[in-house]
């Protein structure tokens, strides 16, 4: 007889069955032994990121190649007398949307203390959640939204898949000469329906994560900073931090080879982005 494995949830209900643990052996008590391999890297990540939730120390401890679920997470926190994570707070607010086929554009209104709050471009694919920043500007007229979209459809013959429509709402700087550049690329132009938020809620989402996760925390001097800042966060997002809807991977994710747990390895090293408001956790070489 053979057992077709398709997840780590059916990994558990096996063990569990047999009477025995998935992540060790159990204790005197009935209670599973959680690997150290596994226990002190997600303590670790909790101790020094107190708004993490269970989810994003999962999706991190995964990324290391120790594969973890939310559940143990949140039993290896309580059992270390560690209280109830808050949920991931999403902030920013770049509008983008793709996937193999779509795309999404919007503009940022960054309130922070500027003379002139700036406003940003970007893009966001549907399907993979992979951000584009464009650029970011006080004074966001129609001519600066086509210039920047011009510049982001010349990225486009770089893609190894072309985006079929792009989706954006009916704000006024979005103009025909808007539609025209991406209508020269065999894009569809699609506007979102009037006072309907939720067509557009990718890019809200990803307003929101910004917000909570990075220009909340900081006091943006200028535009440079402010673009600094971003394209830093835009780089942690696509490359390094997991996503719930990717089944906590991020959308240009490193490969990381499975750890064998309870094998000895190399230490875990935090790399501090911008200015240690961000961290990022990989296996010291």
């Amino acid at each position: 007889m053979a057992v077709v494995l398709r997840s780590a949830d059916d990994v558990v209900a096996l063990a569990s069955s047999a009477g025995c643990s998935p992540l060790g052996v159990r204790g005197s008590n009935g209670t599973s032994a959680i690997s150290g391999e596994i226990r002190e890297p997600v303590l670790r990540l909790a101790r020094e990121n107190p708004r993490w939730g269970y989810q994003r120390i999962a999706g991190e401890v995964n990324g290391l190649g120790v594969r973890v679920s939310a559940t143990t997470v949140k039993t290896i926190l309580r059992r270390a007398g560690i209280g109830r994570r808050t949920r991931w707070t999403l902030l920013a607010r770049v509008s983008a949307g793709a996937g193999a086929e779509h795309a999404r554009g919007r503009l940022l209104h960054c309130r922070n203390d500027l003379a002139a709050a700036p406003y940003v471009l970007f893009f966001i694919e549907l399907a993979s959640r992979r951000v584009h920043f464009a650029g970011c500007t006080a004074n966001p007229t129609s001519a600066w939204v086509t210039q920047q979209a011009r510049q982001f459809a010349w990225t486009l013959q770089e893609q190894p898949s072309r985006f079929r429509f792009l989706v954006r709402d009916r704000g006024s700087k979005f103009t025909r000469d808007f539609d025209a550049v991406f209508a020269s690329e065999g894009i569809r132009v699609i506007k979102t329906p009037a006072r309907a938020p939720k067509a557009n809620a990718i890019a809200e989402r990803f307003v929101r994560t910004v917000r909570a996760e990075c220009l909340d925390w900081l006091l943006i001097v200028n535009r440079d900073h402010l673009e600094g800042v971003l394209r830093v966060f835009v780089d942690h997002y696509n490359t390094h931090r997991p996503h719930r809807s990717l089944q906590l991977t991020p959308p240009e994710p490193n490969c990381h080879e499975l750890r064998v747990v309870g094998t000895v390895s190399p230490g875990v090293q935090r790399r501090d982005r911008p200015g240690g408001l961000i961290h990022e956790y990989s296996y010291a070489a």
